[in-house]
């Protein structure tokens, strides 16, 4: 069967740029395989870097058990970030630019010079700057938050924004660090980053491997985000949200009052 990946990655693009739900495309016509679904992604994100934004690194998901278990996949996949993603530590957003906003405390790497191919983690971590806490706002844009494995990847993994705290030395042991989620200063996830592969390490090895497949590299100064090392907790307007990372501190955002 012939795709136009380009007619699909308008309606998932669309769909994040302007904040509507959007049918699952495999329920619409369109129940793409895999590959396929990378083939959208792929066009849906060259849709944004036409309206002047820029690639700023890669970010993985379903690298930890409890996010497996809470979308009832299993399979590691991976997506694009881009500048108009960034939010700023301590910045603040607007419920109304996504549909189904929800955070995950995550470890974030900062790139030194460029990485692909299958690379052992040691190898991985020689392309390292510095380890910082993160937090991913993931917003599918399939009406009901439903999905099935290339649903989600044709929508750029839910990739929706990010925030980066202070960056530390990526010697530091960083394999089992406590993570606290809080909101309005109650904890919502408590977790440990040995949840993202049993070392976050071993999520930049496996984003090496998975783009080197695509004949892609991630460049000097690209951000990685390992992935979720708790389950997703639902965003609502107001909320005030923090991330602590033990040895490595604090980073947070806001969400505007209604």
């Amino acid at each position: 069967m012939t795709r136009d990946y380009h007619a699909i990655a308008a309606i998932v693009d669309d769909a994040a740029r302007f904040a509507n739900a959007i049918p699952q495309l495999s329920l619409n016509g369109n129940d793409l395989d895999l590959q396929e679904a990378y083939r959208v992604q792929a066009a849906s994100i060259a849709r944004r870097y036409q309206r002047g934004e820029v690639p700023t690194g890669i970010k993985m998901g379903f690298t930890s058990r409890a996010k497996q278990v809470q979308m009832g996949l299993s399979d590691m996949i991976w997506g694009r970030l881009t500048d108009a993603m960034r939010v700023e530590d301590g910045g603040e957003i607007r419920l109304q630019d996504y549909v189904h906003p929800r955070v995950e405390p995550e470890i974030a790497f900062l790139l030194k010079k460029p990485l692909t191919g299958k690379v052992t983690v040691l190898e991985a971590m020689a392309a390292v700057e510095a380890i910082a806490p993160a937090i991913e706002i993931i917003d599918s844009r399939y009406e009901g938050f439903k999905f099935n494995l290339p649903d989600v990847v044709a929508d750029n993994t839910s990739s929706s924004s990010y925030v980066v705290g202070a960056w530390h030395s990526p010697t530091i042991d960083f394999s089992n660090l406590g993570m606290s989620l809080e909101v309005n200063g109650i904890p919502v996830q408590i977790g440990s980053s040995a949840a993202i592969l049993n070392h976050p390490a071993r999520a930049l090895a496996a984003a090496s491997r998975l783009i080197g497949e695509e004949g892609m590299s991630m460049e000097a100064g690209w951000i990685l985000m390992a992935g979720g090392a708790t389950a997703a907790h639902a965003l609502k307007a107001g909320d005030d949200v923090r991330l602590q990372v033990e040895q490595m501190g604090l980073v947070g955002f806001s969400v505007a009052s209604a």
